[in-house]
């Protein structure tokens, strides 16, 4: 099975929530992201490093900066542009965007693992690894798809799956597998999504997992104020 929720950012804004920002001392699962922000869901923003907090790669929200070294890597979703013309969120890809300049001028800025390149093209080689996957993508239509696969694929393999989905894809970078790959949303008050990664070649190989596991960093959205809503 794989779950997409498909998030206008027109309607809805995008925060990165970070335990070191926040000054938390232990990360939060992603319910708890939720609960604790008040937004409608949470998903990875990303993988860590080995002190359980830091991004792997560059990621900051607003001033504040939980890693700023940029990577090799090529994905970067921004968010909540200064500019009200510019698009309220989108994933840049450094091979064929300017994104020092572009996300300079996003609010929320998180890179990660590209997955299609600017062709639309699976870049991801293929390997023996397996494992739960949690990927953020962009469609034709400027919606940002927050996706979840709990049954555990080779990344090349679940790319292709993901390309012949009807959702128009055009941008999708990985932000984490395994057990800590979640996907949660509460609408009304009443949980509509609950998805917890699992399994993960050489870490975690079970199916067994039905918690979810402690995030440092997760993406966030929740409704703007009817005032804030941008124009069809």
């Amino acid at each position: 099975m794989v779950t997409v929720v498909r998030v206008d950012p027109r309607q809805n804004a995008f925060r990165l929530l970070s335990a070191r920002l926040e000054g938390l001392a232990e990360p939060l699962t992603a319910p708890q992201w939720a609960e604790r922000a008040g937004v409608l869901g949470v998903v990875n923003a990303g993988m860590f490093q080995g002190d359980g907090l830091t991004p792997v790669a560059y990621a900051r929200s607003g001033g504040r900066v939980a890693n700023g070294r940029w990577n090799r890597d090529n994905a970067v979703f921004v968010a909540e542009p200064e500019d009200p013309a510019k698009p309220p969120a989108r994933i840049l890809d450094r091979t064929c965007d300017d994104v020092p300049r572009e996300a300079a001028t996003y609010r929320v800025a998180v890179q990660n693992i590209r997955m299609l390149d600017c062709e639309g093209r699976n870049v991801w080689a293929q390997q023996a690894r397996r494992w739960s996957t949690a990927c953020v993508g962009a469609d034709a239509d400027g919606r940002i798809l927050l996706i979840h696969v709990r049954a555990p694929f080779s990344t090349h393999d679940l790319i292709d799956i993901l390309r012949t989905l009807p959702l128009r894809l055009t941008r999708l970078m990985y932000v984490e597998g395994g057990p800590e790959a979640s996907l949660y949303l509460r609408v009304g008050g009443e949980t509509v999504v609950e998805e917890m990664g699992s399994f993960e070649t050489g870490f975690f190989e079970s199916d067994d997992n039905r918690r979810f596991w402690p995030l440092p960093n997760v993406l966030a959205f929740g409704p703007r104020p009817p005032s804030a809503v941008a124009p069809r």
